[in-house]
């Protein structure tokens, strides 16, 4: 067993290839649901509407490198092609965490 755990085989001995095949069937064969793993949701996300207008979530990632002025073209661009229309965003807020730190943007567009 201590030959097992410390993996003290020679390479190309069949406990080798055995302890590598386990280590491939443990990668391949488990299930997702095991250790928990979720896929992440949309970085662009509809929100309910608000008096007529249409709000959107926007992750932060999607605007790290944009500067400031150019931010609310960007967002119209990325909603074109996520939802295949066009929107004026005509106001696009900046959402701050407990410590400063920019969480996302909000988007309030008009078609």
């Amino acid at each position: 067993m201590k030959r097992f755990l410390l993996w003290d085989f020679p390479r190309a001995s069949w406990q080798y290839d055995l302890v590598v095949g386990l280590i491939l069937a443990f990668v391949f064969l488990t299930p997702r649901e095991f250790f928990r793993d979720q896929p992440r949701g949309s970085s662009l996300t509809r929100l309910p509407s608000e008096h007529g207008a249409n709000l959107f979530w926007v992750e932060r990632e999607l605007l790290e490198s944009v500067p400031e002025p150019q931010r609310a073209a960007k967002v119209e661009q990325l909603l074109k092609a996520r939802f295949g229309k066009r929107e004026s965003v005509f106001r696009l807020e900046t959402i701050l965490g407990d410590e400063r730190e920019i969480k996302g943007y909000m988007a309030f567009t008009k078609p």
